[in-house]
């Protein structure tokens, strides 16, 4: 028998590029303190997971079949790469609420490396290292750079120890639904992010409902797992 307040939404976390679900952790901590329930996806390749990497709609799917086992009244949160995921996923009517944190919010048609390519002076694609498998791999200096600057230099250690593989065709293929068109959605601002600059934040965040901003980097789940909490925690209320 469910013991979860009925006037709480559960919320499903889905990762970045080259992540797991290990990144949510901390916030996963923080919502148990705060009696919301959370589930963490391994996007397959991803973390434990034991399934071969796949491409941007292989992602999706994976995502839709979390949501067909949790029922409905979902909040969904995207991180990054995962906003695409979110927006490409089959939601059917089990979701309430998307919530992009620092991610790509894209339309139909689009893609991920084409929207990478507008952003400003050192993107993140210019880090990356193509391998002759279809992969790709963040350089070693990226996270601490980049993912994790606000974050103590032990976190960011452990958490580049972590990154994994990604396959470089999710960054290609065109996305065929926009569903934050159609589902309310919520930007996360991170002010002190390194990856994806807040200008393309800012003009990303222009397609969603409202805008929440956060003092972090580009992984508040790491750094300031509270603080983020805090601000995703009203979402969650029913």
């Amino acid at each position: 028998m469910s013991t979860t307040p009925a006037s709480v939404r559960p919320v499903v976390l889905v990762h970045g590029a080259f992540h797991g679900a290990w990144c949510w952790a901390g916030l996963q901590a923080e919502f148990d303190r705060r009696g919301i329930p959370s589930y963490a996806i391994d996007l397959p390749g991803h973390g434990v997971s034991p399934e071969p990497l796949t491409d941007l709609h292989g992602d999706a799917e994976a995502v839709s079949r979390v949501l067909e086992r949790l029922g409905e009244d979902i909040v969904l949160v995207g991180h990054s790469y995962g906003g695409a995921v979110i927006g490409q996923a089959d939601l059917g009517d089990r979701v309430s609420r998307l919530v992009y944190l620092s991610a790509l919010v894209l339309d139909e048609g689009e893609d991920a490396a084409s929207a990478m390519a507008t952003f400003p002076s050192e993107t993140p694609g210019t880090l990356f290292t193509r391998h002759g498998d279809g992969t790709v791999t963040a350089d070693p200096s990226f996270g601490p750079s980049r993912f994790y600057n606000t974050c103590s230099s032990l976190e960011a250690a452990a958490a580049v120890a972590r990154l994994s593989p990604q396959r470089a065709s999710t960054f290609k293929q065109p996305t065929s639904r926009a569903n934050w068109r159609s589902v309310p959605a919520t930007y996360v601002r991170c002010l002190q992010d390194n990856a994806v600059p807040l200008v393309a934040q800012d003009h990303m965040a222009e397609r969603c409902s409202d805008v929440l901003t956060i003092d972090s980097d580009h992984s508040p789940f790491l750094g300031a797992p509270g603080a983020l909490a805090d601000l995703l925690a009203p979402l969650a209320a029913c």
